[in-house]
């Protein structure tokens, strides 16, 4: 047996419970050990049931008076009940709709019970406790996701089956070299520990080293992708047209768009390549940086590539270079998926044969038959959205072009430079002149009618307005849903006004003709998802409702506030939420007190981590198991040793580093160009 056995073929398991175990994600034995816990239940530590501490997970043995009772209070809804007593208290045990659970339990048997002690001084209760016979030694037993038929225990069982022959399953991907630097434990040894821990400093050791792997194969994988910063380029600019360029803008860049314009073309009058990410917050005209540039790349006879994420997007650029560019022969093209084959074709052509300076578009700009024979300059938007496999592969159609990566959701400096790497980085930290700040209020359902006549205020005026909802349509949860909600909108309380409807699953055009209606003025509210976190700019718009505003990360909640304030009109966004727990409330507090996009970047990446920071995985980096990129000692050290193994073996040739190789392709799915 080995880590690539089908994981039905181990004893007990079969054709039929193989398909349960699937559905953890667990299709061979490799994949058994590498699902880690969740959490552990320590048998050595057994509290009395009067000792027990509140509302914390603790373990308790003690014997069932007698075998549970159910009762059926609801139709999907059985209860069954029990008292158990160590010998001194009693403790009352229920079950919610777990008959296994329940129907296991037998009176005057001994068990442990773990879960949250709860009740008052005269009685203790525990409501669904993890319930498992006293057998074997009292030890630390490992907690695992479980799924309908496939319970903790029997998770726990199989691994055991597996690992009790003491056989080593993995190569370590961790150079010798490194691990005795750093005294890590060997990766078999730390798979075992983090199942079957012999005590908690093994554990802590396990943790460790698994966190700090991942964390280093990221590292690795990024540089490797990266390539070298300091490479010299054929792309040579011989002049600086920033003034030129600036002399036909109908407003007056503020300082930090000097600054970051100069420090670029700085750099792109040099024989080095330029790699830089522009970070700005929503509003601080990341655009206008970006077209000078191009006006630059384009006067000194280079093409340009600008990418977006979306196809809102891309035609937002579309339509803002083109009034950038309008009083020049600057050539500008878009190509999205939705452009029709005979366009695209045109385009292509146009774009090989030079004819074109610009082009902007989505992952449609990375297809193979788009050729550019002068490429100069790679812009990408909203970069941290596209997976890895994007980054490289528009600037691969030159021949070493510069790069600017341009975020509108700020990331703290050390977070950025570990994703980034070694890029270099320009901060627009002003908003241009007249942009007033975006008040924000958090409210709860029962004024919402309050709200709405707020909005309607607006509208009445001749202003635009936005309601967000997190879900698409009608599901299982009381969540407002963006479909049924915006047909009841437009039935009641806005009856007579024109009210649009915006979500993901919406077809390209149809969205594109719902943002023309609502650019044009034509749709006065527009009830949307998250889908108008980026992109969509209409400065007539100025009230925002966000509705279950707990079900968004700070940074995305300032990402959809940004769509409003884009003019001269005070702006206003409202946020509903009924939720009363500690983390939301600091979430709304930090809402309404700072329009500061960093500030609240910090903020959201000490409380949620950075899947949530950068939004519902959309960016773009490996799932990882074990390591938090809010970890920012380990990260750090991981980035060193990183530098030092690259610096070293760039193509990881090195015998000790071929482990290694396989397990960074593997992370980031993908064949790294280790040439």
């Amino acid at each position: 047996m080995d880590k690539s056995t089908n994981i039905q073929y181990l004893k007990g398991v079969g054709e039929k419970r193989a398909g349960l175990l699937n559905k953890l994600g667990l299709f061979t034995v490799g994949d058994l050990l590498q699902f880690f816990p969740r959490d552990y239940m320590d048998w050595r530590k057994i509290s009395t049931i009067d000792e027990a501490p509140y509302d914390m997970p603790c373990c308790i043995r003690a014997v069932v008076n007698h075998k549970p009772k159910g009762a059926k209070i609801r139709k999907g809804m059985t209860i069954y009940k029990t008292v158990v007593t160590d010998g001194h208290s009693l403790m009352d045990i229920t079950i919610f709709n777990n008959k296994y659970s329940a129907e296991g339990m037998e009176a005057g048997k001994e068990y442990i019970f773990y879960g949250k002690v709860g009740g008052n001084f005269h009685r203790r209760e525990m409501n669904s406790p993890m319930v498992t016979k006293v057998e074997g030694e009292m030890r630390i037993h490992p907690i695992y996701h479980q799924t309908a038929g496939i319970n903790s225990k029997s998770v726990e069982k199989l691994v055991n089956q597996v690992l009790s022959g003491g056989e080593k399953y993995f190569e370590d991907c961790l150079p010798l070299s490194l691990r005795e630097k750093l005294c890590l434990m060997e990766y078999n040894d730390a798979i075992y520990q983090m199942h079957f821990p012999t005590n908690e400093d093994l554990l802590s050791e396990a943790r460790r080293r698994l966190i700090f792997e991942e964390l280093f194969l990221f590292q690795s994988g990024l540089m490797s992708l990266r390539g070298s910063r300091n490479e010299t380029t054929p792309v040579f600019f011989e002049k600086d047209y920033t003034e030129e360029f600036y002399s036909l803008l109908p407003f007056s860049p503020t300082s930090a768009q000097r600054r970051a314009v100069s420090e670029s073309v700085k750099q792109m009058l040099s024989q080095n390549v330029m790699n830089r990410l522009l970070q700005g917050d929503v509003g601080s005209g990341k655009t206008a940086v970006a077209c000078a540039l191009i006006y630059n790349a384009v006067k000194n006879g280079y093409q340009c590539a600008f990418m977006a994420p979306t196809e809102i997007l891309a035609q937002q650029h579309f339509q803002t270079c083109k009034k950038f560019f309008e009083n020049t022969d600057i050539s500008i093209a878009l190509l999205t998926g939705s452009v029709t084959a005979a366009n695209k074709r045109k385009i292509k052509e146009n774009l090989k044969n030079g004819e074109t300076d610009l082009i902007i578009g989505t992952h449609a700009l990375i297809q193979d038959d788009v050729e550019f024979p002068k490429l100069g300059l790679v812009i990408t938007d909203e970069q941290h959205r596209f997976g890895v496999k994007h980054r490289g592969a528009l600037s691969q159609k030159g021949e070493r072009p510069h790069t600017l990566v341009m975020s509108a959701t700020p990331i703290p400096r050390t977070l950025a430079l570990m994703i980034y790497g070694d890029l270099d980085v320009s901060v627009l930290d002003e908003l241009p002149p007249g942009r007033q700040p975006i008040e924000t209020y958090s409210i709860n359902s029962k004024i919402r009618d309050r709200a709405y006549g707020y909005v309607k205020k607006h509208l009445d005026e001749g202003r635009q307005g936005y309601i967000v909802c997190p879900l698409v349509e009608e599901g299982e949860t009381e969540l407002a849903a963006a479909e049924e909600y915006a047909k009841r909108l437009s039935e009641g309380f806005f009856a007579g006004y024109e009210v649009g409807l915006l979500h993901g699953k919406m077809k390209p055009k149809d969205k594109e003709q719902v943002m023309a209606r609502f650019v044009s003025g034509e749709i006065k509210l527009l009830v949307s998802t998250t889908v108008i976190e980026v992109g969509v700019d209409v400065p007539n718009s100025v009230i925002m409702v966000i509705e279950n505003a707990e079900r968004f990360g700070l940074s995305q909640l300032h990402q959809l506030r940004g769509r409003i304030g884009r003019g001269q009109y005070k702006s206003t966004c409202i946020l509903i939420t009924d939720a009363q727990n500690e983390a939301t409330k600091e979430r709304m507090k930090i809402m309404t007190q700072t329009t500061d996009g960093f500030k609240v970047a910090d903020a959201d990446l000490k409380m949620r981590g950075p899947g949530d920071f950068f939004g519902a995985r959309q960016h773009g980096l490996p799932q990882m198991n074990m390591a938090s990129l809010t970890d920012t000692e380990t990260l750090t050290e991981a980035n060193r040793f990183a530098k030092e193994i690259i610096h070293d073996d760039p193509n990881f040739e090195k015998e000790e580093n071929k482990y290694l190789k396989a397990a960074i392709e593997k992370l980031f799915n993908s064949d790294l160009a280790m040439n």
